[in-house]
């Protein structure tokens, strides 16, 4: 029997607000624990929450990002609940009416592109964080009501891959418009998943399971993996899968039981009575469409019409936005796209990866890379020496000309000094010379490699191989031992 998974995705997305969504509480990340707090974001009796109207804006902006109909009344509602780090005993979210609906994004499969159905976006408001320690529990409220968006999908994925392919897409578009960093390990960009299975063909969805709280696209992937295999163990068994939500033990690789699932009717929902509806016009929204950044999807096409360069290139390239304009920044000095676009894949990106950082934690700027261009085309500096070189520009931020001097990385290119090398070399290596002149080819190279050495790698390439190539046809096997 052949199975097939259902896959929706409940995400939560931490808002770029320096303020939290009904308080003036700041919402710094690893602030001293319970240091960010008031009596509006503990709960405390007579206090009344006041909306952020940023938090606003960021919803539209995401819903216009994502096909979303922008609900032009919505209201907020009381979810409750109890948990010790939710000092009101209830959350303030969206129920009935969320800012925004109906929308979808467009992933990239092995089959080609999919359609992913978003069925809502809505404000919310966030609990505290619990710490545990052995056999007992702290609670830290600092995070308590920083505003977030839940953007939940349609039950539209088939398999792991796609579901880590949606939330890369949302993540990308959330970095982009620069309303949330996406950090999965801060917490910041989080995913719950539901999941069930069924056998191929049927429309019937099976009893489902959530999966909470995964913290990265790799876990998030086992965790699927894992609990789809489960699902259809259970099935073929004969017995039958239980409603429930679970958690990814990463260590071990499985899932296991957390609580039984929760259906809408046990949270109570009503609307927020403290709060006011939201209402938003034709004109506001009209306003923050019209200072929506470039997205990703619009920008590859660009990248692809306007530079020609290979798909490979164009999504690691734009797979982030500060890359991205550091590029074009680059490109508008030096008009070589794919020379630049080898250099950042090969050499800048593989830097950054290994140091763990980005381009604005750097001293990195655009004059610096193209002024690398420059030397390797007046032949002052070559490959080799460039690679060396951008460290310590990311260090320092000094010009590659002054470090090229203090480095000693000059490029040799006068012939005079190569061809003098160039003898000591051969002399030094009559028998490789004898067998290359017998007709070993190979050995060319041989003798390039030889003269790079002891020139420390700064000959120019060209003039050396040119000038190995006139020294070697005049020479015979018989002058061979009177060099």
């Amino acid at each position: 029997m052949e199975f097939e998974a259902v896959i929706g995705l409940e995400v939560h997305a931490q808002l770029l607000t320096k303020s939290k969504i009904f308080c003036g509480c700041s919402t710094q990340f690893g602030s001293t624990p319970n240091s960010q707090t008031c009596p509006v974001c503990l709960g405390m009796p007579g206090v009344l929450p006041v909306l952020n109207r940023k938090v606003v804006d960021f919803a539209i902006m995401l819903g216009l990002a994502t096909n979303s109909t922008i609900n032009k009344n919505s209201y907020f509602a009381r979810k409750n609940y109890f948990y010790p780090d939710l000092p009101k005993g209830y959350q303030i979210s969206q129920y009935e009416l969320p800012i925004c609906s109906n929308g979808h994004l467009i992933i990239k499969t092995k089959d080609g592109e999919k359609k992913i159905g978003i069925t809502r976006i809505h404000m919310e408001e966030d609990a505290g964080k619990l710490i545990h320690e052995g056999t007992y529990s702290l609670v830290d409220l600092n995070r308590t009501g920083t505003p977030l968006l839940e953007i939940v999908s349609e039950p539209d994925m088939r398999s792991p891959e796609e579901a880590v392919a949606y939330l890369k897409e949302l993540r990308q578009i959330l970095l982009y418009l620069g309303i949330c960093d996406g950090n999965m390990e801060e917490g910041s960009f989080r995913c719950d998943a539901n999941v069930s299975v069924r056998k191929k063909g049927d429309n019937k969805l099976g009893i489902k399971t959530e999966l909470k709280n995964i913290n990265s696209f790799r876990f998030i992937q086992r965790a699927l993996e894992y609990e789809i295999e489960r699902q259809i163990d259970i099935i073929e068994s004969g017995n039958t899968i239980i409603q429930e939500t679970r958690l990814f033990d990463s260590s071990k690789g499985i899932t296991i039981p957390m609580r039984s699932k929760e259906e809408a009717h046990d949270y109570r929902y009503f609307p927020e009575p403290d709060l006011m509806p939201v209402f938003i016009d034709d004109a506001h929204i009209e306003n923050i469409k019209n200072f929506l950044p470039e997205l990703p999807y619009q920008k590859i096409l660009r990248f692809r019409e306007q530079y020609g360069l290979p798909e490979y290139d164009i999504d690691i390239l734009t797979n982030e936005k500060e890359v991205a304009d550091f590029y074009e920044k680059c490109l508008s000095l030096y008009n070589n796209p794919k020379a630049l676009s080898n250099f950042f894949m090969t050499e800048l990106l593989k830097e950054l990866n290994e140091r763990k950082c980005k381009i604005g934690d750097t001293k990195l700027n655009a004059e610096n890379i193209v002024e690398i261009f420059k030397l390797l085309d007046e032949q002052k500096l070559n490959y080799n020496g460039a690679k060396a070189l951008l460290p310590k520009i990311i260090d320092t931020g000094k010009s590659p000309s002054i470090l090229l001097e203090e480095m000693g990385l000059m490029q040799i290119s006068d012939t005079s000094t190569l061809e003098s090398v160039i003898i000591e070399v051969l002399k030094s290596n009559k028998k490789e010379l004898k067998e290359y002149l017998s007709g070993k080819d190979k050995l060319f190279a041989f003798f390039v490699g030889q003269v790079m050495k002891k020139t420390g790698g700064k000959a120019n390439p060209k003039i050396l191989q040119e000038l190995l190539k006139e020294k070697l046809a005049k020479i015979s096997i018989d002058d061979v031992d009177n060099l």
